[in-house]
């Protein structure tokens, strides 16, 4: 059985190297243009380059998100910024924009691409189009469920992604237009302003029945418990979502797991410690679930009560005045935490000293009685929780400063009168050096098997590690020491050279062929009933209607944006998703594929698409 591999976040250098630390296998992150995530810190061209480079020394891959849509005046830019992640030789891009995904495969034939969950790629059809226009992987939509993972992965040749914890959007993948269309800052140009994490009051037939709630928020996602079921239909690549978080965040989170992936590899199941899931909720949490990923229900799905870190309960307030609260806890506390006391308003604080029985503690345990000082009076019952365990985040800044290590093999061969020679494996890397020393006969006491490997086992601040040293030396030889460390790091060097080295991408060339259009002037209206295809079927050029149950000849039937699996219908269509431009022959396409440049036109004319509606 593959091992998947585990891809996790980047939204800074810190981050960078705890996700590397922790033991991923792949990093996603972005530059400081095109991401989808513009408001974390990310990368300049330089940290993009050094990033790469210290990625790889760690045999860790590296993905660059320039997964937002380009407008017609950007391209140039846009295409510059590619030529510069090839040069700095990036293992893959992902995208958003399908007609800067063709732009970028016909420029760049062998660089690897990606299409991103803001594809919205949720079936079947949709991951075959992408497979036809020379992607690589697909990542899914993140409200796909399991058994569509399933069906892709068997009938394509793609490698399939899924996220496998954090944040979630209530609307489908690339599909939300909340922010934009709310406050002009769009999702899918990386500035979203999280609309859905506001309070909102819901009314019914004139009723307000909710108010003040956050209706919208979703809880985040937390996979672990189901791993082995994505490990077993072949998932190539487990997500971790998390740019903007902090690197303990990323580290702790990527290494809980990666632990958990080994353990499936090892015995065939897993056995997920309760200890692990109270320490992922520490960290950050909105309220965990299983996503649409594994059938949520729509109930289970969202968390009314915070938009934002609920932390864990700890206590809860039994008297109160405005200097101190005093607090019976039900977990331990230290100083140093993070708390958040719930009441009419919530009042956050750092613990920065505490007592119990009149004594200052440092820390205090479940069961005990402690007080704090505070501002601002609070209610006696209120919930007391932690949202920052400072002793968890000791204890991981401790993990994250032991050095990952890449396993060498080596052979030494050490024979008088002849080259002293170091031969290094790394992977399906070999270098072999000889030292312009030759092996000279010892007078006296000579360099012992022993000596010699103590000396090459000194790779210092290197990435390196021996998990195997043989020395095949005669008996009675002298070598300096100083020889020995040069050579030492003459051939790390060399191996170093070799492994960071990557084929260059051969350059294309962008064409594509476009049927000519009769520049023409036509109305269209989009309808809901029969009858009003009747009635404005005389007046339109094009009836749409979006009712299958009240298609008649004449009208075109607009397909929902969300479809798992296609209906068969040989009349015209308006749809809205790409497994259906995949399908179908006779299409419209709706503003939902969000078409924004000439590129994005070009291509779907060139699949076949009729007429083409501009994003909103």
């Amino acid at each position: 059985m593959k091992r998947p591999e585990l891809l996790a976040p980047a939204g800074s250098m810190e981050s960078l190297y705890a996700a590397i630390m922790s033991g991923a296998d792949a990093i996603y992150l972005a530059g400081q243009l095109y991401g989808a995530r513009s408001f974390a810190a990310n990368f300049d061209h330089e940290q993009l380059k050094e990033a790469i480079r210290f990625a790889h020394l760690y045999n860790v891959k590296i993905y660059v998100t320039i997964n937002t849509l380009i407008y017609e005046a950007e391209v140039e830019n846009f295409i510059k910024y590619v030529d510069y992640l090839v040069s700095i030789d990036v293992d893959a891009v992902i995208m958003q924009d399908i007609g800067m995904l063709d732009l970028v495969h016909k420029t760049y034939p062998q660089l690897e691409i990606h299409a991103s969950t803001q594809m919205h790629i949720h079936n079947l059809e949709g991951a075959k189009l992408v497979e036809q226009l020379g992607v690589k992987r697909v990542v899914l939509a993140r409200e796909t469920p399991i058994e569509i993972v399933k069906e892709v992965k068997e009938n394509t040749s793609l490698e399939v992604e899924i996220f496998i914890h954090g944040a979630l959007c209530l609307s489908y993948s690339g599909q939300c237009l909340m922010s934009s269309l709310i406050g002009g800052r769009s999702g899918n140009r990386g500035t979203c302003a999280q609309s859905c994490r506001q309070p909102y009051k819901l009314e019914v037939d004139g009723s307000i029945v909710n108010k003040d709630e956050y209706l919208l928020s979703t809880k985040d996602l937390n996979t672990l418990e189901y791993l082995g079921e994505l490990i077993k239909i072949g998932v190539d690549s487990l997500k971790i979502e998390g740019r903007m978080k902090r690197p303990e965040y990323v580290y702790f989170v990527t290494n809980t797991y990666s632990k958990y992936i080994e353990q499936y590899m090892d015995k065939g199941s897993i056995k997920v410690e309760h200890e692990d899931i109270e320490n992922l909720k520490k960290l950050f949490n909105r309220g965990f679930t299983k996503g649409f990923l594994f059938h949520e229900e729509n109930s289970k799905f969202t968390n009314p009560y915070r938009p934002n870190h609920m932390g864990v309960p700890i206590g809860e307030v039994i008297s109160s005045n405005n200097k101190y609260v005093t607090i019976k806890l039900v977990d331990n506390i230290t100083k140093g935490d993070g708390i958040r006391i719930i009441s009419d308003d919530d009042l956050g604080l750092t613990v920065t000293s505490l007592y119990k029985n009149n004594k200052k503690v440092e820390s205090a345990r479940r069961g005990e009685v402690i007080t704090i000082p505070i501002t601002d009076r609070v209610k006696i019952g209120s919930m007391v929780v932690k949202t920052t365990d400072i002793e968890q985040l000791k204890e991981i800044e401790n993990k994250m400063n032991i050095k990952r290590k890449v396993k060498i093999e080596g052979t030494c061969d050490i024979h008088i009168s002849r080259p002293l020679t170091l031969t290094i494996r790394c992977g399906d890397i070999e270098v072999t050096k000889e030292s312009d020393y030759i092996v000279e006969q010892a007078t006296g006491n000579g360099t012992s098997s022993d000596r010699i490997r103590e000396q090459l086992n000194k790779l210092g601040d290197t990435v390196y590690t021996f998990s195997k040293l043989d020395i095949n030396s005669d008996d009675g030889v002298f070598i300096p020491i100083q020889k020995l460390n040069e050579l030492r790091r003459d051939i790390v060097e060399e191996l170093t050279d070799k492994r960071l080295y990557r084929d260059k991408h051969p350059k294309g060339t962008y064409s594509i062929e476009v049927p000519a259009f009769e520049r023409t002037r036509i109305r269209s209206i989009l309808v809901h009933t029969s009858s009003d295809v009747d009635k404005y079927i005389s007046k339109y050029d094009t009836v749409y209607i979006d009712n299958k149950e009240e298609y008649k000849k004449g009208s075109v039937l607009k397909l929902d944006r969300v479809l798992e699996h296609l209906p068969n219908h040989s009349e015209h269509l308006l749809v809205g998703e790409l497994g259906s431009v995949y399908k179908y022959s006779d299409i419209d396409t709706d503003f939902s594929l969000n078409v924004v440049n000439s590129y994005s036109v070009a291509l779907l004319h060139s699949l076949g698409v009729k007429k083409i509606t501009l994003s909103i």
